[in-house]
């Protein structure tokens, strides 16, 4: 059952949690098949289902106490059986929602009595046990790759001893094993049966529906609608909660005999789903038809009405006028929604010649049919995008001779690799697109290894291609065959070519030619590796062939030439790693080929100091750039940054760095900046004298260059060092001349955060005040992407150190758009804008304004969040909206269930949220009122049991809640019971003055108890408080001494009564 769960279930992991299944027909058949299994166990095998298993299934069950009748016994929540172990433990428990079940007879009788609901309760299970023959058999009969011992280790043991309970546990196994090949076959015959749909084949399905549906007596339906108008960039319409379920998008559709029907189309076929949830706006998930293959066969089974219209439209659907056969034909392909490709047509390229002359006259009489089919556009695939028009057999066998002829004539040092243009791996279309410069994908993404395989349609007829596309097959018949000279002028010829437009890059694609052109690079031909590698230069800008020159074993090769003497081939070979290293496996294998070092090399120039270099110079000045490029790209990947560490290349930048063109310094600074997210580089570029030229290249009179520069101080400047240094090199004022730039947003959001970074040191803050910093912030306050506003609030927060720019920021009219931003979703925003308004909130009349705009409740609200980031900084943002709220008490009460909710965050994990919470607490039992509603909450009991902490902020702020606690009813003799009082006495040994102080009032505040005073005492607390009755500070003495007073008190009123 673990290799059918492992390798045939279908799982998905949500977020960061555990993997759930996914709801398929493959899953629903492999778990009612578990179900069988389990229900029949205990009738055909009684002696095995009496085997108590090494560890319980446990798992969150739907079901009530209620459901459990005879054979049960029910006490509250609880349920047991009444079937017992040997150790005297129940057989099946059910505590809360928690389930235990410890043998197969008890799961036999759990699924009889959860019902309905047994797929459901078979789906927990398995969920939350993952490989449960462990669970039943023990750790050494678990799922392992590769080949599994187990069973002989069994036998093995069978043979040694005559024990009854290893027969059974044998027998056991073999019938999990034989579940397990049972299960295994069922998910292939189903695989091998299945067809996933993707986006684009929904999207076909539909507006092909979409054509002949309408109010006429004949139209199939009356409309088809998506729920929702947005598309992710993956195509997909659902919800990035659903994507994870394998839900593409969602369908409201109108049948003329039916009501309106709502549907999921999914990877796994087309459901019927709950509909629109009443007063929301979203809909109800939950399956609740069977599963089809597409729209039409789902409609077929709804609607008779569908059934009927479409035989009337068979012939409109799938026949065309005889014609038009040739054009049509490649909208057919495309309307058939399958999810699988097509086959491809065999025909020859002289088939395909021959076809092209006879319809010259047709082409020249009707040009309209030349145009690529309209829903071949709207699927935005160029024609010339699958260009595969020739057998897989026929065009292996012509470039396996041509790629002879041209192997034998360059006199290469190997062999043609014989790879035919069918062997290169085809990318989805969606993802054809021709990237910008630079990709900004890194290693520690979720990038996946290689783009994932979707299948391609082809179009039948080769009309519709472009006349670059027969051009470049021309070229290619002598880049393959020809002799050297004959290949350098085919390249010669090609480069004429518009190798931007991306149907020049996929005709060389599929035409074979970027096979012949990788294999160029490792012949002794300068002219023709420098020839290959401009064209390929060009090229691998487009992700299709960036892969598949990785594929081809290209980057392997073009590293090695990074050794070449000859600096152009360098030059071409390393821009060229530079535009294919954009993705993880293509930065890996530079790594791993030895390129890092190699590229480290190239940056080993002469002087570069020079204003007007010579023409040595020059070329040293352009092998460095183009080094630096590569590195750039490389720099994505966590391994290869270290790697740049190691060969040298940190003091190689920082000598280029002092360079005055802009053309080295933006990939070196680019390179430098990628990799300052590290600890090592950023000491390095500190210690170095980086920063100083970075301030000076804020002033370039290049963007690019600017941005750079900003990200690399935005990453650095989380080192107080490096700020002051920022400071002392003069780098605040441009930085701040800088945000007048707004077009700009990528520079905008490099420039704010560097200010936001510089802002966190207090010197830094007043010169941003001289240059009028704070002004300029507040008034990029709107209409501006969420990377850059999170930077800009969180310069706002810094700068609110100082008074008077918390003044500034209300003149200017900052408050209410921080406010606003509040009830955004952006978790890094509302982390800094929660800070914000908490620091405004500091000043009186910056507290009207916010109060006036309900910011407290919205903060409130923030404490509901789910990221304990954000609940930590909206509670500290309360606790000064407390102090200096008019009337805080009735205006903390005013919030409905706001004091239960803050209660009830002392249960969180993160000590930050619990010191936050506790600051808040200290603040709202200020008001009487307060806090006898926040102990009705049981506020005592949960900061007892927090007390039992090393952490000197969370001991600070849970000292002083402690001590405003005490101040009602029998608070303090409560905590005394819940054993608080006992740890505090340690907080006393904290290094931490604020700790001490807090600690010693807490302590006043218990003493008043005579229990407290006799646990203090027993903890050694008077002598650690007779050192602090000296301190300086006076809040600290006379809480020491009050607390010793009490405790001199009782002791003399007990020996008193003792002696009287």
């Amino acid at each position: 059952m673990g290799a059918a769960l492992a390798r045939a279930a279908q799982w998905t992991a949500a977020g960061s949690g555990p993997g759930t299944l996914e709801i398929t027909p493959l899953n629903e058949s492999l778990l009612n098949q578990i179900i069988k299994f389990a229900e029949g166990f205990s009738t055909r095998h009684p002696q095995e289902a009496a085997f108590v298993f090494r560890e319980p299934l446990e798992w969150k069950t739907q079901l009530n106490c209620s459901v459990f009748g005879e054979g049960y016994d029910l006490n509250g929540a609880t349920v047991q059986s009444e079937a017992k172990g040997k150790d005297g433990q129940p057989l099946l428990l059910l505590t809360a929602s928690t389930l235990r079940v410890r043998s197969f007879d008890q799961l036999c009788c759990l699924l009889q009595i959860a019902m309905e609901k047994k797929l459901k309760e078979a789906q927990a299970c398995l969920e939350a046990n993952r490989d449960p023959i462990v669970k039943i058999l023990g750790p050494e009969y678990g799922t392992v790759e590769g080949e599994d011992m187990s069973m002989l280790h069994l036998l093995d043991k069978v043979k040694k001893d005559d024990d009854p309970e290893t027969e059974v546990k044998m027998k056991i196994f073999l019938l999990l094993r034989q579940l397990d090949l049972q299960l295994l076959n069922s998910s292939l015959k189903h695989i091998s049966q299945d067809v996933r749909l993707n986006p684009a084949a929904i999207d076909n399905e539909v507006n092909l529906l979409k054509n002949f549906s309408g109010k006429g007596e004949d139209t199939v339906l009356e409309s088809l609608e998506y729920t929702s108008d947005y598309m992710f960039s993956n195509g997909c319409r659902a919800p990035p909660w659903r994507q994870v379920h394998g839900e593409i998008c969602y369908l409201v559709i109108k049948p003329h005999d039916t009501d309106p029907l709502y549907i999921t189309c999914s990877t796994a076929g087309v459901f019927l789903n709950g509909g629109q949830l009443k007063g929301k706006d979203d809909i109800d998930y939950e399956r609740k038809s069977d599963v089809y293959k597409d729209i039409v066969t789902f409609l077929r089974e709804r609607s008779p009405r569908f059934l009927e219209n479409m035989a009337k439209q068979e012939y409109r659907f799938f026949k065309e006028p005889t014609h038009e056969n040739n054009y049509q034909r490649m909208e057919i392909v495309e309307s058939k929604v399958s999810g699988q490709s097509q086959d491809l047509y065999n025909i020859t390229e002289k088939n395909v010649c021959e076809k092209m002359k006879s319809s010259a006259a047709r082409r020249s009489m009707d040009k309209k049919k030349l145009e690529m089919s309209m829903k071949w556009r709207s699927m935005g695939l160029a024609a010339s995008h699958r260009s595969k028009y020739f057998s897989d057999k026929a065009t292996k066998k012509d470039i396996e001779e041509e790629g002879r002829s041209s192997t034998v004539s360059l006199k290469t040092k190997k062999k043609a690799s014989g790879i035919s243009s069918g062997s290169v791996k085809i990318q989805p279309a969606s993802r054809c697109k021709t990237s910008g410069r630079f990709e900004d994908i890194s290693e520690s993404s979720s990038e996946p290894e290689e783009d994932e395989e979707q299948p391609v349609r082809h179009q039948e007829r080769s009309t519709d291609l472009p006349s670059e596309y027969w051009g470049i097959q021309k070229l290619a018949k002598y880049l393959k065959g020809g002799n050297p000279t004959a290949t350098v002028i085919a390249l010669c010829l090609m480069r004429d070519f518009n190798l931007a437009q991306e149907t020049c890059q996929l005709a060389i694609k599929d035409l074979g030619c970027l096979e012949v052109l990788i294999n160029l690079l490792d012949t002794e031909e300068i002219k023709c590796q420098i020839g290959s590698l401009k064209i390929l230069k060009e090229i691998s800008q487009n992700i299709l062939i960036r892969h598949a020159i990785a594929d081809l074993g290209g980057l392997q090769i073009m590293v090695k030439i990074l050794d070449s003497p000859d600096k152009d081939l360098k030059c071409l070979a390393a821009e060229t790693i530079a535009n294919v290293a954009r993705f993880k496996l293509a930065r890996r294998t530079v790594r791993q080929h030895g390129g890092i070092k190699r590229l480290v090399g190239l940056l080993e120039g002469i002087s570069v100091g020079s204003t007007s270099p010579t023409l040595y110079q020059a070329n040293d000045t352009e092998i460095a750039r183009c080094g630096a490029l590569a590195l750039w790209s490389c720099s994505k990947s966590t391994k290869n940054k270290e790697a740049i560490r190691k060969a040298g290349g940190i003091p190689l930048l920082a000598r280029w760095l002092k360079c005055s063109h802009a053309n080295i310094l933006t990939p070196v600074v680019g390179t430098l900046q990628e990799c300052a997210s590290e600890p090592s580089y950023r000491l390095a570029i500190r210690t170095e004298g980086m920063i100083e030229n970075l301030v000076k290249n804020l002033s370039s009179e290049h963007e690019e260059l600017q941005m750079h520069c900003a990200s690399a101080i935005f990453k650095c400047a989380e080192d107080k060092e490096t700020r002051d240094l920022v400071r002392q090199h003069g780098g605040l004022q441009p930085l701040s001349v800088l945000l007048g730039n707004s077009e700009n947003k990528q520079l905008l959001a490099a420039v704010t955060g560097a200010i936001w970074k510089c802002a966190i040191s207090g010197e830094n803050v007043s010169k941003f005040r001289e240059y009028k910093t704070v002004e300029a912030l507040v008034g990029l306050l709107t209409d501006q992407p969420e990377e850059v506003l999170v930077n800009i609030v969180g310069a706002l927060g810094e700068c609110c150190q100082e008074p008077i720019n918390r003044s500034i920021i209300r003149k200017c009219g900052g408050i209410p758009p921080l406010v606003k931003y509040l009830t955004g979703t952006d978790q890094a925003l509302l982390v800094n804008v929660t800070k914000a308004v908490g620091a405004c909130a500091t000043e009186p009349e910056n507290m009207m304004i916010i109060d006036r705009l309900d910011g407290v409740r919205l903060l409130w609200s923030l404490l509901k969040n789910p990221n304990p980031d954000v609940q930590a900084s909206a509670a500290w943002a309360i606790c000064p909206c407390i102090e200096n709220a008019k009337d805080a008490g009735e205006m903390v009460r005013s919030f409905v269930g706001g004091l239960e909710l803050i209660v009830n965050l002392l249960k969180s994990k993160n000590k930050e949220v619990l010191a936050s919470v506790c600051a808040a607490i200290t603040n709202i039992a200020k008001d009487e009122e307060n806090l006898a509603v926040i102990t009705d909450h049981g506020v005592v009991p949960l900061l007892s049991k927090l007390a039992n902490t090393n952490n000197d902020k969370l001991r600070r702020h849970l000292a002083e809640a402690i001590s405003h606690c005490c101040k009602w009813g029998s608070n303090r003799v409560t905590f005394g019971e819940t054993k608080a009082v006992a740890p505090l006495v340690r907080y006393l040994k904290s290094n931490d003055p604020s700790v001490h102080r807090a600690t010693a009032q807490a302590l006043y505040e218990l003493s008043e108890d005579p229990n407290n005073c006799i646990t203090m005492h027993e903890n050694g607390v008077v002598k650690l408080l007779l050192a602090m009755v000296g301190s300086t500070d006076e809040t600290l003495q006379e809480a020491a001494a009050g607390c010793i007073a009490n405790i001199r008190r009782l002791a003399l009123a007990t020996e008193k009564a003792k002696y009287g």
